[in-house]
């Protein structure tokens, strides 16, 4: 008897430890706060407009491809604002470096914004609000298809719907 109890907490702690190793998202470039670097440069906001170093560790077994959203939870409008929609991001690449929106990795497809262009669109909320960003990758089960004619809400649920684990993070910005 004391042999099976042991053989079942040594299998509940094996499993602990496997679970502890969690997929995650990080970005050298914003910790709590976005740089002039992710601002855009219109509407009296005076950024760069490049989209943020991100890079990413543990994702589910099995992940055929990567998508990123970087969405705006406070924009006033209804449903948000997304700034960034990137997708079918190789399996092989776990990092993407600033302005990366620019220079994609091969087979990887930025889809609309809510700017209506396709790539990274930089923050610029209104002036004196302070707003949250949320960066999200998705570890995706296939290569999605192309998407260019989607609206970013559409290619978000379609990305989600394909997802087998995502890591997120948030950051804020006021001007």
């Amino acid at each position: 008897m004391k042999r099976i109890f042991v053989s079942i907490l040594a299998f509940q702690l094996f499993g602990m430890v496997a679970m502890a190793q969690s997929f995650t998202l990080k970005s050298e470039d914003v910790k709590n706060t976005a740089t002039s670097k992710q601002v855009a440069n219109v509407f009296g906001c005076k950024g760069q407009n490049l989209s943020p170093q991100l890079h990413w560790a543990g994702a589910p077994a099995g992940t055929k491809s990567f998508a990123i959203t970087i969405f705006d939870k406070d924009a006033p409008r209804e449903g948000g604002f997304w700034h960034w929609v990137v997708y079918n991001i190789p399996a092989t690449v776990t990092s993407l470096k600033s302005g990366a929106s620019n220079s994609l990795p091969p087979g990887a497809l930025n889809g609309l914004n809510d700017a209506g262009s396709f790539g990274y669109v930089g923050l610029c909320p209104p002036k004196g609000q302070r707003h949250e960003y949320i960066v999200t990758v998705y570890a995706l089960k296939a290569k999605l298809p192309e998407m260019k004619d989607a609206t970013p809400e559409k290619a978000a649920s379609v990305i989600k719907k394909n997802s087998q684990g995502n890591a997120s993070f948030s950051f804020f910005y006021q001007h």
